[in-house]
């Protein structure tokens, strides 16, 4: 097991009606000014809106809002948010829905103790030294960007989805109620199922010495989405299906389940390159359709993480043919996919097939790079995938 650092220090209201306390939580933080940052109009439409400003008027706290965020959060809102921020002494943004509200949010707080953009953060030219903080009210189980060090904004500009890592980006505190993922659609609820376990997935399938306990729960982790999230399709107000998808969303990108491994996430880093170019394409999906190509291309790599993926978590029963038990276990997982919702083609996504080589060569920074994993993803084995899947 590898030296590690962990981490996480936000903290979590979990369960029905915890949303109601969000004015006393933001008074016993001392909080007294805060930007109300969401999406679109889900959150009107469900009346979370309206509970949320009564506590906060409630509780004399003072807020402005900005809603208007994108599936992939863009960065002429952050520069927005930044502003406001900067014009109105905020201390908290409160950011009110999914991976990509809250990723916004991140990007706001950190923009708003720095005179450049936040981009720079993105693009690594810079490093973050100091925020102001965020809190999160979660209403999609997805991204687990609710306590992750994770912030991914996409630059239009430019056309490039960028993700970096710091512990500036993780939560003062999120709330967590399953009830309010109850109204997500079937197709955003497997998007977020197939996000959830693509986390851990990429996690688990690195090389290095075993690491029992983070194995375990890595795997423990899998197979809960994979049971309960077929249960949350079919019935979208079961609580325990909810609630168990919910607590695996935030662990599933808390570092918990990568803990003493090395890993990349090269699948990750090519969808972010496809949902980057094709911005209406949500990340859950891109990912539904990438990681099955690039399993059947590396898993000769790793087999017995593969074999233990197979057995433990889809259970394929042991053969003779452990090449057959692993693929097996992938095509599983893809038929998995497709059953919930997801796609399983580029196609379906509506990617043209002449955008392939420039996808592959922007996986690659446009030569800066290359994706190494269990094995090194490159240009030419970028491309090979992505056509394996078109």
């Amino acid at each position: 097991m590898l030296n590690f650092v962990y981490n996480v220090p936000t903290k979590v209201f979990f369960g029905k009606d915890q949303e109601l306390k969000i004015g006393q939580i933001l008074k016993d933080y001392g909080i007294n000014r805060v930007l109300l940052h969401y999406g679109k109009d889900s959150i009107k439409k469900s009346g979370l809106y309206d509970k949320i400003v009564a506590k906060l008027k409630e509780n004399d706290i003072f807020f402005i809002e900005l809603g208007g965020v994108h599936a992939n959060p863009e960065l002429d809102l952050v520069l927005k948010g930044v502003k406001l921020c900067k014009e109105n002494n905020i201390e908290l943004v409160l950011a009110v829905g999914g991976g990509s509200v809250i990723d916004s949010s991140k990007a706001i707080a950190l923009g708003a103790k720095v005179d450049f953009s936040p981009w720079k953060f993105s693009i690594k030219e810079e490093t973050p030294k100091d925020r102001i903080f965020v809190g999160t009210i979660l209403t999609i189980s997805a991204a687990g960007s609710d306590m992750s060090d994770s912030c991914v904004i996409t630059n239009t500009d430019t056309g490039e989805k960028r993700g970096f890592s710091s512990d500036f980006n993780r939560p003062l505190f999120s709330i967590l109620n399953p009830e309010l993922t109850y109204s997500v659609s079937k197709y955003q609820t497997a998007c977020g199922i197939v996000d959830i376990m693509m986390h851990t997935l990429e996690r688990y399938i690195s090389l290095g010495e075993p690491t029992e306990i983070t194995d375990n729960i890595a795997i423990g982790l899998l197979k809960t989405v994979y049971d309960y999230g077929k249960i949350a399709i079919e019935d979208p107000k079961n609580y325990d299906a909810r609630a168990n998808l919910m607590w695996a969303n935030s662990l599933s990108h808390n570092s918990l389940t990568g803990l003493g491994r090395k890993y990349f996430m090269s699948v990750h880093q090519m969808e972010h390159e496809l949902s980057g170019m094709y911005t209406d394409i949500a990340h859950g999906a891109g990912l539904a359709v990438l990681w099955p190509g690039w399993a059947m291309k590396v898993y000769k790599a790793a087999p017995e993480r593969f074999l233990r993926l197979s057995y433990e978590v889809i259970g394929i029963k042991p053969s003779n043919d452990k090449n057959k038990d692993i693929e097996d276990g992938i095509k599983a997982i893809r038929k998995f996919f497709n059953e919930i919702g997801m796609p399983d083609t580029l196609r379906q996504l509506n990617v043209k097939e002449d955008t392939l080589k420039e996808l592959a060569w922007n996986a690659m920074f446009k030569g800066k790079r290359t994706l190494d994993d269990i094995v090194c993803v490159d240009y030419d084995l970028a491309l090979e995938i992505l056509r394996s899947v078109y």
